[in-house]
C-alpha cells in the first residue's frame, strides 16, 4: 500500500480568548485548585456553564452527570478523584474545540485511553477527554516504510489485528492489557510490556506526534535537525517559542541529564529529557511520550511498525528462588530472545487460589521461581535449537531444578496467560489480604537484578509484606509486585509511605528507575527528587511550563505531584454504609467489600469476538458505565455516599445496571471474579422495595407461576398471547416489545406426561432426579422428554419431583429476592430426601442449572442442603461423561458423513457450568460442531423482551450468532441449550430453528439420521 499523505493540521484555534482563572499559578509553584467538598470540581468553576458551552461546540458527548463522573472516578491505581465532567469527542476537531472551551473557563484537562493506569494518571478533578470510544481510526499505513498513522483511541490489539492481517507488520510493545489498552494511553505512559525486550519501549517506536497545547497551538513534532529548527524559528509564533525554550532548557541542563539519567532499558520515570539532547536528534515527539497528559493533548501518532517475528519457542526453567532467576538474565541475553520474564512461586499460588490457568499450572512442577524465555528464529527449528542451546548453558551454570520447552503456538499462548493475568490474579484472592499497586514496576540494570531482588524481598519482609509476589520483565530489569498495603488506617498508610520511600532509595542505589513501565502519576511523582535530585526535578517543572504555563494539563501528576498518600481510594475516612442484604457475600465481608473487588485493569473493555468478551452491553455501546468496571465504580460510589447520596434509590446506579444482561461473564472472565448479575439483583431488590416495578418484573418475573396457572388450560393462555389482537393487548399489559413473540405454552407439561407414564429405565446405573425447569416443562417439554429417553437408554432410573419445583431464576434476575428465597426453600424441601441419599440432579436449562450450582447457596446463607444441591447438580453431559462413559450412541447422516453443526454456547455454560464436558460428549457421539465465539445471545431472559432493550439485545446477537446462523448450510444443525438462545435464533428472522443437545442425543439413541431438525420426542409415552 503506498504512503498516504498526512492530513494538514489546519490553522490553530485562536489563543487570544479570555481565560477565567481558578487562581494565580506560577510554573514553578502552582496554587492548588480549590476543590468542592464532594471532590466534584473546583469551587470557583461554574461547571453547568462549562458543560453548556462544551455542548454547543462538541459533536460528541458532553457528560457532567453524577453517573458518568462516578464511573470515571478512578483508574487502576490507589487514587480517586471525581472528574468535573467527561467529554467523549467524535473527532480531532471535537478535541480542539473542547480544549478551547476549557481554556476559556480555566478548567483543567486530561486525556484518557483505556483507563488502566496504576499510578493515578487517569483520575483527576478536571475535564476528562475519553478518546477510546470514537477516536479509534487507522488513518494511513505505508507497509513498505512500515509506518502507520493512528488516532489515540485505537486499541493495540485492534491495530495489530488489521496490520498483521494485511501487511504482516505490528506495533511492537505489548502490555499485559493489550486487548483493551489504547495507543494514546501507551503514549501517555511510555508503555512497554513483555515484548519490549524485542521491540523497545513505546517512545522508541514513535516517529512523530500531532499535539495540541492547552493554549491552542496545534503542531506535528518529531526529530528536529538544525535546518528544521531554524525554519521553525523563522516562522515565529507559539511553536517557535516552544522550540526555542526547549533548546534553551536542554542546553542549560545537558550535563545534569547526561549524568543523572540511568542508562537502563526501562527508565520510565520522569520526563524524557535525554531525547532533546543533540546526539539524540532533538526529538520533541519522544520527549513528550510518557508525559501522562501533563503537557499536551495527543491528536494523532505516526508509529514505526515492525515485521512479525517469524518463529518463537518458549523455554521455562525452574530455580530455587526468584533472585536465582534474576542472576541468569544476562545469560539469556546472549541469545537475543524475544522476551525474558520471571515469576515466583507466590504468583502461581495466587493463580491457583483463584483457579486461573489451571491446565497450564498443572504442567509446571512446584519450584521457587521460573525463568521464562522466548527465543526467536527464522524457522521453528532454529528457535527451538536456540532454546535448547540456552537450556544447556543454564544447566552448565547450575541451579536448574526443572524445565519445559513449548514450541507450539497454542501451548505458548496458554503459558502467556499465566503471566498476563498476574495483576488480576494477585489483587483479590479469598483468604489473603487485598493487594494494591504503589511500588509495582521498579526497574534496575539487568546485570544487577539478582541483588536487587534479594534486597527488595528483605525490604518487603521487614514491613511484613512477605506475601507479595515478585515477577516481571526481567530481561530489562523491570520488577512487578502487588503488595498488601493497609490503606485504611493511619498506621497502615504511614507504613505504606515509609515502604515506598525506602524502596525508592533502594532502587536508586542500584542505578535504577522508580518506574519501569507504568509511569509516575501520583504514585511516584512525589518521589522523583530521590531519583533525579532537585535540579533535574526543577528541569521537569520548566519542561511542563513550556507547554502548559498555567498548569491546566492533568495537574498534580508527575510534577508538583499530589502526595502519595492523599486522594486515596480508601484512606482513613473510608467508612461505607453496611446495609442488610439478601445475598451472602462471604468472600468480601459483605456488600461494601464486594464493590471494592474491581481494581480497574479493564479486561471488561475487550471488544474482540469470543466468549472472553465478558460484558456484552459494553461491546455494543462502548460506554464506560456499561462496562463491568464502570458499574462497579458506581456501586462503590453508592456505598461511599458522597457523590451518589441516595443509596439504593439511585437512578444513576439503576441506569448503569439496566443494560446488564445478567450473563455472568464477569464472574468467570473478570480477573477478580466480580459478579454484576448478583449485585444487580441485590440492587433491584432494594431499589424497588415498596415501589411499583416495571411491568416485565410482574409478567416475566412471575413466569413460573403464570405457567403453572396456564397448565390446565394452555389453549386459553395461547389464545390470549398468540392471536393478533389479543397478543398486542397481552404484550402491552406485560410490558413486552410488540415486535417480540410470546412463547407458546405446551398442550401438556412434561411432568404431567411423565407421571402418567412413569420411569422405564432399568436403573442399573442408579437414580437421577431430572429437574423440570419452567421452560423445559411448560413450553418445550420435548426437550425434557428427549433427556428422559437418553437417561433411560444410558441405564438410569429417572425421577421427576412429585411437587412443583422452581429455582427462582426469574425472580432473582428481576430482583424479587424475598420471593426467590421462598421459592428456593420450598423447592429445596422437595429435594431433600434425594439430596441426602446422594441422588444426582440433572439440569437441562443452563440458566436454571447455574442457579442450583451457584446463586442458591448465597441466597440461602450457605444452607447445608443448598450446598448438597450445588455439589450434586450436573448437566446432562457431565452426568453421561462421569457416570456412563461407555454409553456411546452415534449420530449419523443420510450420506454417512460427519454431521455438520454450529453451537451457541449459553453464557451460563461458559460462566458457571463449564462447556468442556459438552464438547467431550459431542466428540463421543461423532459430532464435531463449530462452537461460535459469540458470547451472550442478547435475549437473556426478560432483558431482550422489552422495547427499551431491544436494540442492544439484537446488537449482541448480530455480532456473531445471527450472521453465523444465516450463513449456515440448510442441512447444518443449530445447537442451543438455552431457551433464551433458541428464542433469539427462532425469532430474529433467520429462517432457522435450533435444538437442544438432548434432542440430538435422543436422535442418536433412536438411530435417527441427523438433519437440521432431529425428529422431536413429543412426549414420554
Amino acid at each position: 500500500m503506498p504512503a498516504v499523505p498526512l492530513p494538514s493540521p489546519g490553522g490553530p484555534p485562536s489563543s487570544t480568548q479570555e481565560t477565567t482563572s481558578l487562581g494565580a499559578l506560577s510554573p514553578f509553584g502552582p496554587t492548588p485548585l480549590p476543590v468542592a467538598p464532594d471532590g466534584a470540581g473546583a469551587s470557583t468553576l461554574d461547571s453547568r456553564a462549562l458543560a453548556a458551552a462544551l455542548s454547543e461546540v462538541v459533536r460528541g458527548e458532553v457528560r457532567f452527570d453524577k453517573g458518568t463522573r462516578g464511573a470515571y472516578s478512578t483508574d487502576a491505581s490507589n487514587y480517586r478523584q471525581i472528574p468535573i465532567g467527561v467529554v467523549v469527542p467524535r473527532s480531532v476537531d471535537d478535541v480542539i474545540a473542547a480544549v478551547a472551551v476549557c481554556r476559556r473557563f480555566g478548567a483543567p484537562v486530561f486525556s484518557r485511553g483505556g483507563g488502566t493506569s496504576l499510578g493515578g494518571q487517569c483520575t483527576n478533578t478536571a475535564v476528562m477527554l475519553d478518546m477510546a470510544k470514537y477516536l479509534d481510526g487507522i488513518e494511513s499505513v505505508d507497509d513498505k516504510a512500515r509506518i502507520a498513522v493512528v488516532q489515540p483511541g485505537i486499541v493495540l490489539d485492534e491495530l495489530n489485528k488489521v496490520t498483521r492481517a494485511r501487511y504482516q507488520i505490528m506495533f511492537g510493545p505489548r502490555p499485559a492489557t493489550h486487548t483493551h489498552c489504547t495507543i494514546g494511553g501507551m503514549l501517555g505512559n511510555n508503555s512497554c510490556g513483555s515484548t519490549a525486550q524485542w521491540s523497545g519501549t513505546t517512545a522508541q517506536n514513535v516517529r512523530r506526534l500531532e499535539v495540541l497545547t492547552y493554549d491552542g497551538e496545534r503542531m506535528w513534532v518529531g526529530p528536529t535537525d538544525e535546518q528544521q529548527y531554524q525554519e521553525i524559528l523563522r516562522a515565529g509564533g507559539r511553536r517557535a517559542e516552544i522550540y526555542r525554550s526547549l533548546r534553551e532548557l536542554v542546553d542549560r541542563y545537558a550535563d545534569d541529564i547526561r549524568a543523572r539519567y540511568p542508562d537502563i532499558p526501562r527508565r520510565i520515570s520522569g520526563y524524557n529529557l535525554p531525547d532533546l539532547l543533540p546526539e539524540n536528534g532533538f526529538n520533541v515527539a519522544r520527549a513528550l511520550v510518557g508525559t501522562e497528559s501533563t503537557c499536551v493533548t495527543i491528536l494523532r501518532a505516526e508509529l514505526n511498525m515492525l515485521p512479525e517475528p517469524p518463529s518463537l519457542c518458549l523455554l521455562m526453567v525452574g530455580y530455587q528462588d526468584i533472585a536465582a532467576v534474576g542472576d541468569r538474565v544476562m545469560t539469556a541475553h546472549q541469545f537475543h530472545p524475544y522476551m525474558i520474564e520471571g515469576l515466583d512461586h507466590r504468583l502461581l499460588e495466587y493463580e491457583r487460589g483463584r483457579r486461573l490457568n489451571m491446565p497450564a499450572l498443572h504442567e509446571l512442577p512446584e519450584v521457587g521461581a521460573w525463568l521464562y524465555v522466548k527465543t526467536i528464529g527464522d524457522s521453528l527449528d532454529q528457535a527451538r535449537d536456540r532454546a535448547g542451546a540456552l537450556l544447556a548453558r543454564l544447566q552448565d551454570e547450575g541451579g536448574v531444578i526443572a524445565w519445559r520447552i513449548y514450541d507450539e503456538e497454542a501451548e505458548q499462548e496458554r503459558m502467556d496467560k499465566v503471566r498476563d493475568v498476574a495483576l488480576g490474579a494477585t489483587s483479590r484472592v479469598p483468604g489473603r489480604l487485598d493487594t494494591w499497586p504503589g511500588w509495582e514496576d521498579s526497574a534496575v540494570p539487568p546485570e544487577r537484578l539478582g541483588g536487587y531482588l534479594r534486597e527488595l524481598r528483605n525490604l518487603l519482609d521487614d514491613h511484613n509484606y512477605d506475601e507479595a509476589p515478585l515477577y516481571g520483565h526481567f530481561g530489562q530489569g523491570c520488577v512487578h509486585t502487588s503488595i498488601p498495603f493497609d490503606l485504611v488506617t493511619a498506621s497502615g498508610i504511614g507504613k505504606f509511605r515509609s515502604f515506598v520511600t525506602r524502596a525508592a532509595e533502594l532502587v536508586v542505589n542500584y542505578g535504577g528507575s522508580l518506574s519501569g513501565e507504568h509511569g509516575d502519576g501520583q504514585a511516584r511523582g512525589e518521589l522523583l527528587p530521590i531519583m533525579y535530585g532537585d535540579r533535574l526535578v526543577r528541569a521537569f517543572d520548566e519542561f511542563k511550563a513550556i507547554f502548559d504555563p498555567d498548569n491546566r494539563m492533568n495537574p498534580g501528576k508527575v510534577v508538583h505531584a499530589n502526595p502519595i498518600d492523599s486522594q486515596l481510594r480508601l484512606g482513613v475516612d473510608w467508612r461505607p454504609v453496611s446495609p442488610d442484604t439478601h445475598f451472602d457475600y462471604p468472600d468480601d465481608g459483605g456488600f461494601p467489600g464486594a464493590t471494592l473487588r474491581c481494581f480497574g485493569v479493564g479486561d471488561c473493555r475487550r471488544r474482540d469476538s469470543g466468549t472472553e468478551v465478558m460484558c456484552p452491553s459494553y461491546v455494543v455501546t462502548h460506554e464506560e458505565e456499561h462496562s463491568t468496571r464502570g458499574r462497579m465504580r458506581l456501586l462503590n460510589e453508592m456505598m461511599r455516599g458522597e457523590l451518589i447520596t441516595d443509596g439504593w434509590r439511585s437512578t444513576e446506579v439503576h441506569d448503569a445496571l439496566d443494560l446488564c444482561l445478567a450473563c455472568k461473564g464477569c464472574k468467570r472472565d473478570c480477573p477478580v471474579g466480580v459478579d454484576v448479575a448478583t449485585y444487580k439483583a441485590e440492587f433491584l431488590a432494594h431499589h424497588y422495595q415498596r415501589r411499583l416495578r416495571p411491568l416485565t418484573h410482574y409478567s416475566l418475573g412471575w413466569l413460573p407461576l403464570v405457567a403453572r396457572l396456564a397448565a390446565p388450560v394452555p389453549f386459553l393462555a395461547n389464545a390470549a398471547t398468540q392471536t393478533p389482537v389479543l397478543s398486542r393487548l397481552a404484550k402491552a399489559v406485560a410490558g413486552i416489545d410488540p415486535r417480540r413473540s410470546i412463547p407458546r405454552f405446551a398442550s401438556r407439561r412434561f411432568t404431567d406426561s411423565f407421571r402418567r407414564r412413569g420411569n422405564r429405565g432399568d436403573g442399573h446405573r442408579g437414580r437421577v432426579v431430572l429437574w423440570p425447569d419452567t421452560f423445559s416443562n411448560s413450553m418445550q417439554p420435548h426437550i425434557a422428554a428427549s433427556a428422559t429417553v437418553v437417561l433411560e437408554a444410558a441405564g438410569f432410573e429417572v425421577i421427576v419431583p412429585e411437587r412443583t419445583v422452581c429455582c427462582g431464576l426469574t425472580w432473582i434476575s428481576t430482583g424479587q429476592l424475598k420471593i426467590a428465597e421462598w421459592v428456593a426453600r420450598r423447592s429445596l424441601d422437595v429435594l431433600i430426601p434425594y439430596l441426602r441419599e446422594g441422588v444426582p440432579v440433572v439440569g437441562l436449562e443452563p440458566s436454571c442449572t447455574s442457579v442450583l450450582r451457584s446463586d442458591l447457596v448465597e441466597l440461602l446463607d450457605g444452607d447445608v442442603d443448598a450446598v448438597r444441591l450445588r455439589e450434586q447438580t450436573f448437566t446432562l453431559s457431565e452426568l453421561l461423561n462421569k457416570r456412563a462413559a461407555d454409553f456411546t450412541p452415534r449420530v449419523s447422516t443420510q450420506d454417512g458423513s460427519l454431521p455438520a453443526a454450529i453451537v451457541q454456547k449459553h453464557c451460563h455454560q461458559h460462566a458457571i457450568l463449564g462447556f468442556e464436558q459438552d464438547q467431550a460428549l459431542m466428540a463421543r457421539i461423532g459430532l464435531e460442531p463449530q462452537v461460535l465465539a459469540s458470547g451472550c445471545c442478547g435475549l437473556a431472559g426478560d432483558f431482550g423482551m422489552t422495547t427499551d432493550h431491544r436494540e442492544v439485545s439484537l446488537a449482541c446477537a448480530e455480532r456473531v450468532l445471527l450472521p453465523a446462523v444465516r450463513e449456515a448450510d440448510p442441512t447444518t444443525v443449530v445447537l442451543a441449550d438455552g431457551f433464551s438462545c433458541r428464542t433469539q435464533i427462532d425469532g430474529a428472522g433467520t429462517g432457522r430453528g435450533s435444538v437442544h443437545l438432548a434432542e440430538v442425543l435422543a436422535a442418536a439413541v433412536r438411530g435417527q439420521q441427523l438433519g437440521p431438525y432431529p425428529e422431536r420426542v413429543v412426549g414420554v409415552r
